[in-house]
């Protein structure tokens, strides 16, 4: 497998664990985003600066709240105290933020812990930054509980 495959598969695992996370907490989920692009559409978003390549993974809703999800996993070589999350990603996530309020994004990282766009760039504002300026760290300790962000489990009150 290639690279991109490789991390194009964890990210699908990932996808589908946060989505039966969200279910398990009551939520409504459907996918968005690349993931239901045909193959010429990823393709061609590929090779483009374009912000669409960001869009979010999932979109969800509860009662009459509606969240949107970039889920967010990383490689097994690459476990640090810190999540990293691409600048490009980040500039698309603040960008989404601003032109669909009041829907929220939030990146829902491996450990199923919770930050959004502007906590990603308030914290990474005050961190040393990654050596190539392609990358914002956050402190994984910054992150939110799942619970916190998505309420309890609807599984265990049946």
């Amino acid at each position: 497998m290639t690279h991109w495959q490789d991390r194009k598969a964890i990210g699908d695992a990932h996808e589908q664990r946060v989505t039966q996370e969200l279910r398990a907490h009551g939520w409504t989920v459907h996918g968005c985003g690349q993931g239901v692009y045909p193959p010429a559409i990823r393709r061609a978003l590929a090779r483009t600066e374009s912000a669409l390549r960001y869009f979010p993974d999932l979109i969800a809703a509860r009662g009459d709240e509606v969240v949107t999800i970039d889920a967010k996993d990383r490689m097994p070589s690459t476990h640090s105290d810190r999540y990293a999350i691409s600048a490009a990603t980040l500039r698309a996530g603040l960008l989404f933020t601003g032109a669909h309020l009041p829907t929220p994004l939030y990146y829902v990282f491996g450990d199923l812990k919770v930050l959004t766009p502007s906590e990603v760039h308030d914290y990474a504002v005050h961190a040393r930054p990654h050596r190539s300026g392609a990358w914002v760290l956050v402190a994984t300790h910054r992150a939110h509980p799942f619970e916190e962000v998505f309420g309890a489990s609807t599984a265990l009150a049946a």
